[in-house]
């Protein structure tokens, strides 16, 4: 999500300094009986008390391994048996028209599935969505999402406001550097932690960079000196390394027994260097790092120009790393509907910054919607940027994007290698939302919610 509001990428300013006094109408939502009369009437927004815990809180269960599914369930990704509970849809479910008189003529258990997906996303953020897109929109909504049936999942914060996020985290807790002299430096532990896919499944064992994955992002501006000193808090050694990063000396590129030795458990090391060209870079280990990396030992590393123009002006911006080792298919670590949606208001442009750390290419599509691409690793594309509504990001690629918000609505964002998104238990995965607003007061007013 995009909980930043700049003129340029250098000038980025916390949510909560532009975030109004107090919502329009911020009266309780009450849903022990919840009608269709009752939800089209709840129009206040609906406060999510707890989130600044729940962004900390990760508890730990064994790890899933990854594979596409039998026979039956063709591509499906499906956890070992020992960790059933995964991010992939379970493969028992069926399109056959359900026996269940509850449900609607020639609905399956596949569309009650589905439906509950995109209800725990939406959640008790539901009746803000009357207020900000009029009744008209949200009477479509409502009957969408069948509010005159039972509905627990209104009373509960969407799934992404439930588990850490590396946008909250970084709007919360952005890793400020120190200053010594004129070099900033920058302190990072290396760390055995538990992740949450997603609010329902039991966290898993992970590895992170100041207990988080994926680790906080690192941002500078183009020609700063800087020092980032890395602790290693684990029982294995480690090496880290900037990717993207054009070092002028190369013992700084973080290869062990190539350029350092290995950082082993209880020690630190120092990596001393100029940021060069500005971008969208990467920091990861680079030692057992088809495992390493895989559970976790990720982050961004974004270099901001020293003057912004042209394409480089944005009003909000969007970090999309994408893996899909650790948990399965994950966006920032999570898997739908736990994946924070992209927020603008009409008018406003983002900055989607695409950053693949897995070892599968995905193709993002946007519904909707055109991609400006702006730059390929870091390397802006000038006068040879396009538009798109696919892009595929390889292992280890970087794209940049922008996207100018023009149309109210809730879009779709997501790989479109099906497998990686949706199943018989509906969607789940590397699937996102483009959640254009009228106002940037509604994306203040959000904010302010989730961070409340």
């Amino acid at each position: 999500m995009s909980v930043e509001s700049t003129a340029s990428p250098s000038a980025a300013q916390s949510p909560v300094a532009h975030a109004p006094a107090e919502p329009a109408d911020s009266r309780p939502l009450v849903m022990s009986a919840l009608t269709r009369r009752g939800f089209l009437r709840a129009a206040g927004i609906t406060g999510l008390a707890g989130v600044a815990a729940s962004v900390a809180a990760c508890q730990a269960t064994a790890a899933p391994q990854w594979s596409f599914g039998p026979a039956g369930s063709p591509g499906a990704a499906t956890a070992a048996p020992s960790s059933a509970a995964s991010a992939a849809p379970s493969a028992h479910g069926s399109m056959v028209p359900s026996a269940n008189p509850g449900l609607p003529a020639g609905w399956s258990d596949h569309d009650l599935a589905a439906r509950n997906v995109l209800r725990r996303y939406v959640g008790n953020l539901a009746p803000a969505l009357s207020g900000i897109y009029g009744d008209e929109v949200f009477a479509k909504l409502a009957d969408i999402m069948g509010a005159s049936e039972p509905y627990p999942e209104l009373e509960q914060k969407p799934a992404f406001a439930q588990v850490p996020q590396l946008a909250l985290n970084d709007a919360l807790t952005p890793l400020e550097p120190e200053l010594d002299g004129g070099v900033k430096v920058f302190r990072l532990t290396v760390d055995e932690i538990t992740l949450a896919i997603d609010e329902l499944k039991e966290p898993i064992p992970a590895l992170g960079f100041n207990g988080t994955t994926p680790g906080p992002t690192i941002r500078v501006t183009e020609g700063d000196r800087i020092r980032a000193i890395f602790t290693n808090n684990l029982q294995e050694s480690t090496g880290i390394h900037f990717h993207g990063e054009e070092f002028e000396d190369f013992f700084m590129d973080g290869i062990p027994f190539l350029t350092q030795k290995p950082i082993a458990p209880g020690e630190s090391f120092t990596y001393e260097f100029t940021a060069g060209r500005p971008g969208s870079l990467m920091y990861h280990s680079h030692h057992n790092a088809t495992d390493q990396v895989g559970r976790g030992l990720l982050g961004a590393f974004i270099v901001d120009p020293r003057s912004a123009a042209g394409d480089d002006v944005f009003d909000r911006e969007y970090t999309w790393i994408s893996n899909d080792v650790l948990g399965g298919f994950t966006i920032n670590g999570h898997g739908f509907p736990a994946v924070v949606p992209i927020l603008a208001a009409v008018g406003e442009t983002v900055r989607v910054r695409f950053m693949n750390e897995g070892i599968m290419y995905h193709p993002f599509h946007s519904h909707g919607y055109a991609m400006k691409v702006v730059a390929r690793d870091g390397y802006p594309l000038g006068p040879n940027a396009y538009e798109a509504d696919t892009i595929s990001v390889g292992p280890g690629e970087r794209w940049d994007v922008n996207m100018t918000a023009e149309r109210l609505g809730l879009w779709a964002f997501h790989c479109h290698i099906l497998p990686h998104v949706e199943g018989h238990d509906g969607m789940f995965g590397m699937v996102n939302v483009f959640m254009v607003v009228p106002e940037a007061s509604d994306i203040d007013a959000i904010v302010k919610l989730l961070l409340a």
